[in-house]
């Protein structure tokens, strides 16, 4: 027997709850709201794990630093940033192996991967470099760039 949903409100309740005592919904005063927020920027731990702590949903927490920097932004001055400068090559530095006493050890030969073929190949010192193909112009310049510092 199906019952058409057109009638809601003629036929009696089926059932009923009735919640007692505080809800989840809380009001936060904005001295903790502020705090809580410096908290989540000590970088001391991650955001989810103040918001954890604090009894809130992490996206409660986003919220609410989205909004005051929005405030602080209206009001002039603003968060520092973290400058972010050109990415560096790091050098590598390769020092001489000091040969063991024990006994030459026997190797099987290495089995070369298959691989697709590389645009650019360079091999200095027995260390090989391989650019794919497509690889942009500034990344194989760079590279030879940081290969000639190291010689």
């Amino acid at each position: 027997m199906t019952k058409s949903y057109d009638d809601a409100g003629i036929s009696g309740a089926q059932r009923l709850e009735i919640f007692t005592g505080a809800g989840k919904r809380r009001d936060w005063p904005p001295e903790v709201k502020v705090s809580i927020v410096a908290e989540s920027y000590s970088g001391q731990e991650s955001i989810s794990a103040v918001a954890r702590r604090h009894a809130m949903y992490p996206s409660q927490l986003f919220t609410w630093r989205r909004e005051l920097c929005k405030q602080m932004q209206a009001q002039g001055p603003a968060l520092p940033a973290t400058p972010a400068g050109p990415p560096l090559f790091v050098p590598a530095v390769l020092e001489p192996s000091l040969p063991s006493d024990a006994g030459p050890v026997s190797r099987r030969p290495r089995r070369r991967r298959r691989s697709s073929p590389a645009a650019v190949e360079l091999e200095i010192d027995g260390v090989a470099v391989r650019i794919a193909r497509g690889a942009d112009k500034r990344l194989i310049a760079a590279v030879i760039q940081a290969l000639k510092a190291t010689r």
